[in-house]
């Protein structure tokens, strides 16, 4: 008896994968809640500086300018990555 060999290894079917579908997330009320308070004791906290001391209105305003410009530049890049 012989046995057969065959010259070509057996490879497994080609299977077409697809990219992973981001699942859509939910915000929490918690966190939009949470984050809300924060924005809004910073924001505060800002301000009672420049009231309490003015020589600090322009370092504030030149810190709140670049965090701004970069909460615009995250969030385009945010939009961008959901599409």
């Amino acid at each position: 008896m012989s046995t057969a060999t065959d010259p070509q290894p057996q490879t497994p079917p080609q299977q077409t994968t697809q990219p992973p579908q981001l699942p859509h997330v939910a915000v929490d009320p918690l966190v939009t809640l949470c984050l809300a308070l924060v924005v809004v004791l910073v924001l505060g906290g800002a301000g009672y500086l420049c009231v309490v001391h003015p020589s600090l209105t322009a370092p504030i305003a030149a810190v709140a300018g670049v965090a701004a410009a970069l909460a615009g530049a995250f969030a385009v890049v945010i939009a961008i990555r959901r599409r």
